[in-house]
């Protein structure tokens, strides 16, 4: 459960943040670059919208996993496509982020209900927050030896956080958890 917060968060940060540098790797044109960048919000909002008009339905697990999964998506996109896919990239990049925002409250709630709510978050969440001040400074350390290559580290560190959210049964709750951890 903790792996799920601290992975994307990570990839949050140091997307938006590095985003320039990340599509100029790719091939990008500053232009194009800067486009990408205005492209983030937008994604984030329709994520917001797509979750309250459709996936608000389903489990959070759901929402939390397509987060966790946009990431190596759009490394992909902007890894075969270049330069030229910098704004689908930041749209995938965005739409996880807009995604992942509402999962980080939603899926502990669903999973551990109500009761102390607002202590578990502060436990799940703690980790996330030292991962988000450490983040730009580790990837800008990554990207100049790695340069393009980061995306794939960034994409490795989702897939791990997905991974997880697998193990996780579909309909959790707390004493479903509890069981599988037993066992």
């Amino acid at each position: 459960m903790k792996s799920y917060g601290r992975a994307p968060t990570f990839l949050m940060i140091t997307g938006c943040e590095h985003l320039p540098r990340i599509v100029e790797a790719f091939g990008a044109t500053p232009g194009q670059a800067v486009f990408a960048g205005m492209m983030i919000g937008p994604a984030q909002v329709a994520a917001h919208v797509l979750e309250a008009s459709t996936l608000g339905r389903f489990h959070p697990l759901l929402s939390t996993r397509l987060a966790c999964i946009t990431h190596p998506i759009d490394a992909c996109v902007i890894g075969i496509f270049g330069g030229p896919a910098a704004a689908a990239f930041a749209l995938l990049h965005g739409a996880g982020n807009g995604l992942l925002t509402i999962a980080r409250g939603t899926l502990p709630l669903a999973i551990f209900g109500p009761e102390n709510y607002g202590y578990r978050l502060g436990l799940l969440g703690a980790p996330s927050r030292v991962c988000q001040a450490l983040a730009p400074l580790g990837f800008s350390l990554l990207i100049d030896p790695l340069w393009g290559g980061v995306l794939v580290v960034l994409s490795l560190l989702s897939l791990v956080a997905f991974a997880a959210l697998l193990l996780v049964p579909r309909h959790a709750t707390k004493n479903t958890v509890a069981e599988e951890a037993k066992s």
